[in-house]
């Protein structure tokens, strides 16, 4: 495994995710709640804003990052798009009704759009190629501890100091603003992520075929991925306290960080797809355990389970794409990859939601499940000459 130091970039980058997720995760878990208690909408309105929400960043991730491949620099769009998140996503302390909030996750992802492509192409350019899972499992591992202590601090205002989820939700600004000025003051541009591209060239086509060919595989599997909001419900109808609901969610995102970034070194030295695989397995097990068990303990094993998944996938699942894609067409690439997930969220929250509603939460998280292992037959067929541990090939 390789001991190659991760360069300033990466590791300012880490903690940007580190300062945005602590500030988003102070939000999210109690959202669930705060729609259906304090608002009185139900599982079908979370699935609508979640599935919304998610898909609006996802659009606005391919176009940013057709953008960046043209840009000489890829700066000023993550900047922007986490200055928005900033400013906009502790508004949800202002809701009267379900609908501000979809309007407020609206506006925190188009920042989400905004960024997260360009982010991704500059780690991409920012590291060699030996060290790429490495440097995007470092990455999601901060991103994961900004989600532990999120929640953690949640948990405290809550508990111990009595606030209301409104006031948690405003001083969520806090970290959100620190993150866009270690942003702004520490990240540079690299040679690589200066070079302009060719122009706004969106089309699939133009990219590698094994590209496309992984991007169905993960279309398939999104489609099965709706939002872990529904984890949380399904927590607290198996008996799980609404107030311990933030030190769940942090012990979730505990095993996400720990691991992450040996996750990532791991897809280095065996092959993201075997990571992918492993990682896909894994889901489709949690997914289909939390559909038939029920009780406090069962609920607590399964969140510490399924951040399995999460480290084994997030990492490998970004490397692949700049394995499998020339420099110049990464931003791009890293579009296309976020817009297939997240188009594919929008259908998987509202179906989860209508057949939790219709048919009982088994029958939604069975769907998840099949799917799921549907997705892991197909990449494992389709990508077997990918499977290299550093370059994919055709």
């Amino acid at each position: 495994m390789t001991k190659e130091k991760l360069p300033r970039n990466v590791i300012v980058l880490g903690v940007v995710s580190l300062l945005t997720d602590m500030s988003s995760d102070m939000i999210v878990p109690l959202l669930p709640l705060f729609i259906t208690t304090t608002l009185g909408a139900g599982p079908a309105a979370l699935g609508i804003i979640e599935g919304v929400a998610e898909a609006t960043a996802s659009f606005l991730k391919l176009l940013s990052g057709a953008w960046a491949d043209r840009a000489a620099r890829k700066k000023p769009l993550v900047v922007w798009g986490y200055a928005l998140a900033a400013v906009a996503r502790p508004l949800s302390g202002f809701a009267t009704s379900w609908a501000h909030v979809l309007l407020v996750r609206f506006a925190d992802r188009v920042g989400k759009g905004i960024r997260t492509s360009p982010r991704d192409a500059l780690i991409a350019s920012s590291v060699g190629e030996g060290s790429r899972g490495r440097a995007y499992g470092w990455h999601r591992a901060m991103d994961n501890l900004g989600a532990v202590l999120g929640p953690l601090a949640a948990f405290i205002l809550l508990s111990a100091w009595g606030l209301s989820y409104r006031t948690i939700f405003l001083l969520a600004a806090v970290p959100g603003i620190a993150a866009v000025l270690a942003l702004y003051f520490f990240v540079r541009e690299t040679d690589a992520a200066a070079a302009p591209g060719k122009g706004l060239r969106l089309k699939d086509g133009e990219l590698p075929p094994a590209f496309r060919r992984y991007l169905f595989a993960l279309g398939v599997f999104t489609l099965g991925n709706a939002s872990d909001s529904f984890l949380i419900l399904r927590a607290v109808d198996a008996g799980v306290p609404a107030t311990y609901i933030p030190l769940l969610w942090g012990a979730f995102h505990v095993v996400k960080s720990s691991l992450s970034t040996y996750g990532g070194i791991l897809s280095d030295r065996f092959g993201r797809r075997t990571m992918i695989l492993a990682g896909w397995a894994v889901y489709a097990a949690t997914y289909a355990a939390w559909g038939l068990t029920t009780g406090v303990y069962w609920m607590v094993g399964l969140f510490l389970i399924y951040g399995l998944y999460h480290s084994a996938c997030e990492g490998a699942e970004r490397a692949l794409v700049a394995d499998l894609v020339p420099p110049e067409r990464r931003g791009t690439a890293f579009g296309w990859f976020h817009l297939v997930t997240g188009i594919c969220t929008l259908p998987a929250s509202v179906i989860f939601g209508f057949l939790w509603k219709e048919f009982g939460a088994p029958s939604a998280f069975g769907v998840s499940a099949g799917l799921a292992l549907l997705a892991a037959a197909i990449l494992s067929l389709s990508l077997r000459k990918a499977d290299g541990a550093v370059k994919g090939t055709d």
